[in-house]
């Protein structure tokens, strides 16, 4: 089982892109998946199409003033079985026989983190992977801390109570999962994967993620106490491996 994610985020400048992502997906990435303890490895890029509440939603979360990698456009994803594997990823940087340091120092405003998985529910379009394999064509990645320490019991017990449940039930959802860094700047993050960005928005944004526009909604609340990282939530695509139709 994935238990162990190591999460990076950073921006690319777009005269950089075609060479850097051929090099990512041709070489450095298929070598990070031949590594003994590596499960699946996936890029994504982040900023597809979504709905305008979720924008609206993204525009009013609260913020880190930390000193913190604003990297945002791409999200580079790495699943273990175990913290122990990941926690020896320096082998993926620094090692000058499998990668090119060049192409990775193009990378700017990185920020990374290692989390733990403590909890997942398989959606209805779980049949749509088997598990421990890479995270569905589409995802929806936050990460974050909260201003309090008793807003971390509340934020746990919205997770478990309200929002994984309704999940499991949410057509065009593959599975969901939330964690906790071992290693970062956030302490939680959670993965939402589905089939497409037409069944995200219309299944998800607009059925539950919405409630976080309305006042007297407990998902409202859990909002105005969430400090996210830069582009938290990240709606992504996968971009490696390609997704087949």
């Amino acid at each position: 089982m994935d238990n162990a994610i190591w999460a990076i985020w950073y921006d690319i400048k777009k005269d950089q892109e075609h060479e850097y992502l051929e090099w990512m997906h041709k070489t450095y990435l298929p070598k990070i998946q031949s590594e003994a303890g590596c499960l699946w490895v996936a890029h994504y890029r982040a900023g597809a199409n979504e709905g305008e509440g979720m924008k609206s939603i993204r525009d009013n979360l609260p913020r880190s003033s930390d000193r913190i990698g604003q990297g945002s456009q791409y999200i580079q994803l790495v699943g273990s079985a175990s913290i122990a594997t990941l926690t020896g990823h320096n082998k993926f940087i620094s090692d000058p026989n499998i990668i090119d340091q060049a192409e990775l120092k193009k990378r700017e405003g990185k920020r990374e983190c290692i989390f733990q998985v403590v909890s997942r529910v398989d959606g209805p379009e779980t049949k749509e992977k088997t598990p421990s394999t890479t995270p569905g064509p589409v995802i929806q990645m936050g990460s974050f801390r909260t201003k309090t320490i008793d807003d971390e019991f509340d934020v746990c017990s919205w997770y478990t109570q309200h929002r994984l449940p309704a999940i499991a039930r949410l057509q065009g959802c593959i599975t969901a999962r939330t964690m906790l860094s071992a290693a970062g700047w956030a302490k939680f993050s959670v993965l939402y994967e589905f089939t497409s960005l037409e069944a995200r928005q219309k299944n998800f944004e607009e059925k539950h993620e919405a409630l976080g526009l309305t006042d007297d909604k407990w998902t409202h609340k859990i909002h105005n106490y969430t400090i996210h990282a830069p582009g938290s939530p990240s709606v992504a695509e996968r971009i490696w491996p390609p997704v087949i139709s």
